[in-house]
């Protein structure tokens, strides 16, 4: 006589979006729990973007250029730089090598990782936006899509940026060095500081392609209705000039997604 047994299906684990509230909330704890790169984190956008007042926002109204100098200072600063020296310091303590050995997928060690920072420059933005408002110097953006496009855009690739940058990055101390390309030529090239088209017509096409230039161009674009150049424009034609930065942007986040993605390093070279 045989006794039929019945199968119990497995538990099924957590979900994905578990899996990374969990691993984010512990890269949480870990990020408040270090003094330093909480104030260097909260501190040094907002004291770029404080110092824009002081040099003055030539013809362009306050608010707006606050708004996208912190849009630009607080996605390079913060996100990019911040996200370059938590990988590799999870890397050489071999910490990303371990959590691919459980449930996580590379992809949500990486996303993880990335949401305290993430959730930081969102409330840096907020910040700076009620600052604008206090000081009364709030206008209603032309277009309020193209502002958070281009943050929603500029997040996503200034963390693929970082994975990329990890490669040739040894430790978290030389991070100071290889993120001179993003940290100092690109946003020296972005529009931040002068506008693009004082330059020859050559190197201002040329500074356009960089990774920063496309999110400053949008921001300003949304809020202000100019293009780079200065010219303005409303509706259809607004969105007709947001398309090359938004190719742009959308381009080195492909070419740096699957570049991170080829090299990127989950154990340090011994």
């Amino acid at each position: 006589m045989t006794t039929a047994t019945a199968v119990l299906p497995a538990p099924a684990g957590p979900s994905r979006l578990r899996r990374v509230g969990a691993l984010a909330a512990a890269e949480t704890l870990l990020l408040l729990r270090n003094r330093t790169a909480v104030v260097n984190s909260v501190l040094s956008p907002l004291l770029l973007v404080a110092l824009v007042p002081l040099f003055g926002a030539g013809d362009a109204p306050l608010g707006p250029t606050l708004l996208v100098s912190a849009a630009a200072f607080t996605l390079v600063f913060l996100t990019y730089y911040n996200l370059v020296t938590t990988y590799v310091a999870r890397r050489e303590a071999l910490v990303l090598q371990r959590m691919r050995t459980g449930e996580l997928g590379d992809g949500e060690v990486l996303a993880g990782t990335a949401v305290p920072t993430l959730l930081v420059t969102a409330v840096q933005l907020v910040l700076v936006a009620a600052g604008v408002v206090v000081l009364g110097e709030w206008r209603a953006p032309v277009d309020p899509v193209l502002p958070v496009l281009a943050v929603l855009l500029g997040a996503v690739l200034m963390v693929v940026l970082a994975t990329l940058s990890s490669v040739y990055t040894r430790t978290p101390e030389s991070a100071q060095i290889t993120t001179l390309p993003v940290v100092l030529g690109a946003t020296a090239l972005s529009g931040l500081f002068f506008p693009l088209s004082v330059l020859p017509e050559a190197l201002a096409a040329g500074a356009r392609l960089l990774p920063l230039t496309p999110v400053v161009e949008l921001v300003q674009l949304g809020l202000t209705g100019r293009t780079w150049d200065g010219v303005a424009v409303a509706g259809a034609d607004l969105w007709g000039a947001a398309l090359v930065p938004l190719t742009v942007a959308a381009a080195w986040v492909l070419l740096a997604g699957v570049a991170g993605r080829r090299w990127f390093r989950w154990a340090p070279k011994r």
